[in-house]
């Protein structure tokens, strides 16, 4: 059987300290979350930066290979490798507009004290089923003509 002792008023009247504790733990939560958050869009940005780098870098250099050898397979080859390069940059833009969009909504959510919507179709799966997409296409514009 518990312990019935008396009730006493000095603790009774003392605030708990660790409510105090919990709320100043629940605001550097917050902030954790916003600096994870600018670190997603971040590497995202560095990933996008890198993947319209790549499809300009393509384009060039196909566009100089196509200059060199005219016939009538190597422009082609380097037609595709062209719309492939064209691929990525665009799909970079897409990438940064659709991850600053995510930011944006995130924060707003977060500062209006409600919790982040995780999405069926996440910004990473949209993504690599777009860059399969592309890459599909590519061979298929290779191996097509």
């Amino acid at each position: 059987m518990p312990d019935q002792s008396p009730l006493n008023l000095d603790e009774v009247a003392k605030p708990d300290p660790r409510v105090e504790f919990a709320r100043s733990r629940t605001g550097m939560a917050s902030y954790r979350t916003q600096l994870a958050l600018d670190r997603t869009t971040l590497a995202w940005i560095r990933t996008t930066l890198t993947m319209a780098s790549f499809g300009f870098g393509m384009v060039g250099f196909f566009r100089a290979m196509r200059q060199q050898s005219p016939t009538a397979e190597a422009v082609r080859l380097h037609d595709a490798a062209i719309q492939f390069g064209l691929g990525l940059i665009y799909l970079g833009i897409l990438a940064t507009v659709l991850a600053a969009t995510s930011q944006w909504l995130t924060l707003r959510r977060l500062k209006r004290g409600q919790e982040p919507v995780l999405t069926i179709w996440p910004l990473s799966l949209t993504m690599a089923v777009l860059v399969a997409i592309l890459g599909l296409y590519g061979l298929w514009s290779v191996r097509a003509h």
